[in-house]
């Protein structure tokens, strides 16, 4: 299973539908993990999960704005300036983070 770290910056449609469906009032302080980076930085993330990857969206003020401004109806979400796919943290293995 892939599993990749997205940043508020790469969020795609995919993704934040993922999120919205998940955690359709937010996300709350149990629903973040916390691990660290490959330059020794504690990350916040929140999980969600497809078929064959892991994404863990890293927490921000901004991601919980647009998460509770989301409406699947609105197309004011432009993804198109997002296409590539996110960084991928570890592209097989087990689940530990």
């Amino acid at each position: 299973m892939r599993r990749v770290i997205v940043d508020y910056k790469k969020l795609n449609k995919e993704i934040l539908d993922l999120l919205v469906e998940k955690f359709p009032t937010g996300y709350d302080p149990g629903d973040i993990i916390m691990f660290r980076n490959a330059q020794n930085e504690v990350i916040e993330a929140v999980e969600v999960r497809t078929e064959d990857t892991i994404y863990l969206v890293k927490v921000s003020k901004r991601l919980a704005d647009t998460m509770e401004n989301y409406d699947d109806d609105d197309d004011d979400f432009d993804d198109t300036d997002n296409e590539e796919t996110p960084d991928i943290a570890d592209d097989e293995g087990d689940d530990d983070y």
